[in-house]
């Protein structure tokens, strides 16, 4: 399911409704700031002659009526600026929210296939950029057309005839700013693409580091990065160059039409057709259309930086979202946590199927491995349980009720998960082990009991309060892990899927996680997946899984005794019978 809402500037504009009294105060401010350029124009046609005359007097009395009308002005366009920056930047925040909301809800398949640095990127500068042009759109383009129009339109009040030559030169400068604009758009987003990978690049640098460092291979991650800096330092390059070369080409245009006006208008005053005070206003009041055409055309560039940003932005918008809404569906009063599997296949993009036609009951408060090769689907039918994902065919059932049918958020507060990598945010490990759900302190320390991390968090300086660093670099990986069990038991969840739980461990971590596991899967139904075939002997099920098929279901002496598969596996991990 796809998002039909495309995000553009004139969807984020409609947005600025709700802030309708800040907008209109700073509107009428914008207009008392836009009046005061042609009374400027006319006190400045007014002062020239007066110099001219060394009338002292008259000279005093309009620098005084003109340093009024700027202090006017200047107050209107402070009012102006901070007024239209509120709702502005609501804008920005909200669109950074409802995107993040987006992502939360997007198909983990395709969230899977993006950099953080690239979604991290896209959610700071590509919004912060977004926002930025709807400011510069109400703060600064806006008063800049108004500028121009009331100017003009006072030059055409004075001599229309002379003004003529001025629209003359209107279209080209258009057409001009039009051409660079598209041009200054494909060099963005070119850019723009170049910074996310050095993004992505960098957060990957960061976390691989220490790995970096052990294979001492500093000199081919230098190296890459110089590449990708390079590449960026290019595409952006292409675009200021862009950009650089727009200003002189126009601004040299400018100059030419002032040159011609200034020609035209001598003619005119010989000829009697203006004042010499006329031509000092209509003169001034054209060299204030420089200022709004340079503003005008440099905000048109960033514009179409910010268009480059959209659609970006919208890249996320329209990744399909979960099929299975989390507001709709059934919701029993009772689930004992019994899974069928009938009948179900899965493939990705309709290519060769990952999952084929597996058939497995898991009963209610049981534990069944799953074993096999990597890449053989194991832990596609975890996101299967999980609702990331749907069958292609066939269906899932949880008691009697077909996945597809039951709330998902509903059906998530059931499960329980213990990863193989280790995820904790920062914070205290009250707050890790809470993960947002609303909670108490006693289910805190029970969930700790149960997943034997109590002892050791108690033992900390600061016990439950204790603050886990960033990728929890304070703390060793049993204790990670057990704090992990913590937060997958905080719910009392009736399924608990274990991802080889003990695989990164050392022996000693190993056997604390081990009884901490023992302890969480009591009463539980559990799925494990296990590639040391020793943890799971115990399991009452183990299925067999390779080239996402069950090839056989059984005890570890059941399947031992079938001289099968599973036999194949145990004998290259030196594991017998009982």
């Amino acid at each position: 399911m796809k998002q039909k809402n495309k995000i553009n500037f004139i969807y984020l504009i409609g947005k600025l409704k709700g802030h309708l009294p800040t907008l209109l105060l700073g509107g009428i401010s914008m207009i008392i700031y836009v009046i005061c350029w042609p009374i400027l124009a006319w006190l400045s046609g007014k002062l020239i002659p007066a110099i001219g005359q060394g009338n002292t007097k008259q000279v005093l009395i309009v620098i005084l009526q003109a340093l009024i009308i700027f202090i006017i002005q200047k107050t209107a366009q402070y009012l102006q600026d901070s007024l239209l920056a509120k709702p502005a930047l609501a804008l920005s925040q909200d669109l950074r929210t409802t995107l993040f909301r987006k992502l939360q809800k997007t198909n983990i398949i395709f969230i899977e296939k993006l950099s953080s640095g690239d979604i991290a990127y896209r959610l700071t500068e590509d919004v912060d950029r977004v926002g930025e042009v709807i400011y510069k759109s109400i703060q600064d383009t806006t008063p800049s057309i108004f500028q121009l129009l009331a100017v003009f339109g006072y030059m055409i009040f004075i001599d229309w005839n002379l003004s003529l030559a001025t629209i003359i030169l209107a279209p080209l400068i258009a057409l001009l700013v039009s051409d660079f604009g598209g041009k200054v758009l494909k060099a963005s987003e070119q850019s723009q693409d170049k910074i996310s990978s050095l993004a992505g690049l960098l957060s990957e640098a960061v976390q691989g580091l220490p790995m970096v460092k052990a294979f001492a291979v500093e000199a081919w991650l230098q190296d890459d990065f110089d590449k990708q800096v390079k590449l960026h330092k290019e595409a952006k390059y292409k675009m200021l160059r862009l950009v650089a070369l727009q200003h002189p080409i126009v601004g040299l245009i400018e100059i030419i039409g002032i040159l011609g006006i200034l020609t035209i208008g001598t003619y005119r005053i010989q000829t009697g057709g203006m004042s010499n005070e006329e031509f000092g206003s209509y003169f001034t009041a054209l060299i204030m259309l420089i200022d709004p055409i340079s503003h005008i055309t440099t905000n048109y560039n960033e514009l179409k930086q910010g268009q480059a940003s959209l659609r970006r932005l919208n890249e996320i918008t329209n990744k399909p979202i979960e099929i299975s809404s989390s507001e709709r569906g059934i919701t029993p009063d009772r689930i004992d946590g019994k899974l069928s599997f009938k009948d179900v296949c899965f493939s990705y993009n309709d290519h060769k199927e990952v999952i084929n036609k597996i058939n497995l009951d898991i009963d209610n408060g049981k534990i069944m491995a799953l074993v096999g090769p990597s890449g053989a689907g194991k832990s596609t039918i975890f996101s299967l349980i999980l609702k990331f994902i749907e069958p292609s065919s066939g269906s899932i059932f949880i008691d009697n009720y077909n996945l597809n049918k039951v709330n998902t958020n509903y059906l998530r507060r059931l499960i329980g998960i213990v990863p193989q990598k280790t995820f904790i945010f920062s914070g205290t490990i009250s707050e890790a082990i809470r993960f947002g759900r609303p909670t108490t302190k006693a289910n805190i320390v029970n969930a700790a009991r149960i997943a034997n991390a109590h002892g050791f968090i108690e033992e900390l300086p600061d016990g439950y309060e204790t603050f886990i660093e960033e990728r929890g670099n304070n703390l060793s990986g049993g204790q990670l892990q057990r704090i992990s069990i913590a937060r997958a038991l905080l719910g009392d969840p009736t399924i608990l899927l274990l991802d080889e739980a003990t695989s990164a461990l050392d022996a000693e971590s190993e056997e604390s996680v081990q009884k901490g596991l023992q302890q969480a899967m009591h009463n539980r139904t559990v799925l494990v997946i296990a590639h040391r075939l020793s943890t799971i002997q115990k399991a009452d099920k183990i299925a067999v899984i390779e080239k996402g098929e069950v090839l056989e279901v059984g005890s570890h002496k059941e399947l031992i005794n079938r001289q099968g598969r599973y036999k194949d596996f145990c004998d290259k991990q030196f594991i017998k019978s009982y």
